[in-house]
């Protein structure tokens, strides 16, 4: 194979693969901002939510002492 053909090839194959990557992303994007905040789609899954304090920060105000 000569060299013309092998980086056509070559940029052929990184183009395609970077319009497929790209197509993923926006449609993955599509989807997730198809509904409004709050709206759910059927069949809702429920998901056990941890209350934000156990992540991040301290769970109580630190206190000083002397």
């Amino acid at each position: 194979m000569n060299t013309f053909t092998s980086t056509l090839s070559r940029e052929l194959t990184c183009g395609a693969a970077a319009a497929l990557i790209t197509l993923l992303l926006s449609l993955t994007f599509v989807q997730s901002t198809a509904l409004p905040p709050g709206a759910h789609r059927w069949p809702v899954v429920f998901v056990a939510v941890h209350p934000e304090h156990a992540w991040f920060g301290q769970p109580e105000p630190a206190v000083l002492v002397d």
